[in-house]
């Protein structure tokens, strides 16, 4: 899924690519649980709702980077350790952090992702 979505993104991401490139990896009624403080905050469920998130996340960030991933559990439910260097659209900032997701996985499929954000508040000041 990594993999496709780095490719969803280079490929142009929300409005340029086609969004079947992720859909095989998420569940019809996929949920993903966004921090609510973030700007892209909020639960996004099914397809739609993940197009919708990656859209909310192009406006985010004019990059986002996986620099380095850990899966340190690949069970039903997968936890990977993600360090991220990502440039805010609005003030051009850069900045590093890492993300901590939970992802459930049920027949094959992402069901719901969890991603756990260090500091909030410094991507909320980067990004404002």
């Amino acid at each position: 899924m990594y993999a496709a979505e780095r490719d969803y993104l280079a490929a142009g991401g929300p409005g340029a690519a086609n969004f079947d490139i992720l859909a095989p990896f998420f569940a019809p009624d996929v949920v993903l649980h966004q921090a609510e403080a973030l700007p892209y905050g909020g639960t996004w469920r099914g397809h739609d709702g993940m197009e919708r998130f990656f859209t909310a996340m192009s406006a985010t960030w004019s990059a986002f980077e996986m620099i380095e991933q850990d899966f340190l559990s690949t069970a039903d439910t997968a936890v990977v350790l993600t360090q991220v260097h990502a440039r805010s659209r609005a003030t051009g900032r850069d900045l590093d952090f890492p993300i901590l997701q939970t992802i459930r996985v049920i027949d094959g499929r992402i069901a719901e992702v969890r991603p756990f954000y260090w500091d909030t508040a410094a991507i909320v000041a980067a990004t404002s």
